[in-house]
């Protein structure tokens, strides 16, 4: 039961970023021939309209299908047909619904269980933080100019950026102090730490401040998406680390196991949202990025027209998007045939 409340959220995700494109191109006069939920064959389906709307055999993915979007078309309603904003406004739609989703999950979860402040519980003696006067009940204002609204948001700075020299604004009494910590070597963990000890606990706060910090729970998990996929390019994380749909659902139904078993099934349904937070603001990124046969890739060709003031070939087009998609699909392997090793 928990594998399947995983596939339908994640199904869901997928759903509404493809509504995203399929409401704009219905907005923007745009053809819709196909809107369907899954991969491959057609399970079930049915047309109203000029649509098909349709569930696929494979439960992952979808598609928004618009008459000319891969192809010529002499229909005057066919994608290509239409200007070049409003094709971007179509391809955009689809990562921005992401974040949109993002931010409702984080609000009925800051909503019900509130946020983690920045504020200290303590520091680690003979480190950086106690050397420089730091003390618990002290607010992280930002780290390196990067300003915290979560103790997560501290735990990831250091995690994302190891060893670094940090200008640090902490609040203490309504008074706003800078500290510069040097990270110091820590024997039994291994690692370079600046000495804050914090909490995760959650409290919730006015209705005002709930809305605020459900945009900065989108961000984290934005800049927690970015960080990663840049540690990735960089080489500090390798590809075995990569999750792929198989992995990222069987995750999902062990959380939701774990926290059922513990906390009772309103705790696993709100651990649920929370993870769904993170999925769709990653999906929403990962499609910006600008590989071709994804939204980002698009989007290139996109800006390439509206600064040129003219469209580039389709066929030349089409055989990027296509060369993409076949790495995209070979990558999909490597990552399931890890996922399921993994599992295994």
């Amino acid at each position: 039961m928990n594998i399947v409340i995983a596939i339908i959220i994640f199904s869901i995700i997928i759903l509404f970023h493809e509504l995203g494109h399929f409401l704009l191109a219905k907005f923007n006069g745009i053809k819709v021939n196909e809107f369907c939920l899954g991969l491959g064959p057609t399970l079930v389906g049915f047309r109203r309209g000029e649509t098909k709307y349709s569930i696929k055999l494979l439960p992952f993915g979808g598609a928004c299908m618009m008459e000319g979007e891969d192809g010529d078309s002499n229909d005057a309603r066919a994608f290509n047909s239409k200007s070049v904003w409003a094709r971007i406004s179509v391809v955009a739609a689809g990562p921005v619904f992401n974040f949109i989703m993002a931010w409702v999950f984080a609000l009925i979860v800051i909503g019900s269980v509130g946020y983690d402040r920045p504020v200290l519980t303590g520091v680690m003696e003979g480190f950086p933080a106690d050397e420089a006067g730091l003390q618990a009940g002290d607010e992280i204002i930002s780290l390196n100019g990067y300003r915290t609204h979560f103790y997560r948001e501290v735990s990831q700075y250091s995690l994302f950026h190891p060893g670094e020299t940090v200008e640090l604004v902490y609040e203490r009494d309504g008074e706003r102090h800078k500290a510069t910590l040097v990270p110091k070597m820590d024997e039994e963990s291994g690692r370079k730490l600046i000495g804050l000890n914090g909490t995760l606990a959650r409290k919730k706060g006015t209705v005002a401040g709930t809305i605020a910090n459900s945009f900065f729970e989108v961000r984290y998990w934005i800049c927690n998406t970015v960080e990663s996929l840049r540690m990735l390019v960089t080489g500090k994380v390798g590809m075995d680390d990569m999750s792929g749909p198989v992995g990222i659902v069987k995750m999902m139904g062990d959380t939701y196991e774990n926290e059922q078993s513990a906390g009772g099934t309103l705790i696993a349904i709100l651990s649920m949202v929370n993870f769904s937070i993170f999925l769709s603001a990653n999906l929403g990124i990962m499609n910006l990025l600008p590989i071709p046969a994804l939204d980002g890739g698009r989007l290139v060709f996109l800006v390439i027209e509206a600064i040129r003031r003219k469209k580039i070939s389709p066929e030349k087009e089409g055989m990027v998007h296509f060369v993409g998609l076949m790495a995209l699909m070979a990558l999909m392997v490597f990552v399931m045939f890890n996922d399921i090793r993994n599992i295994l």
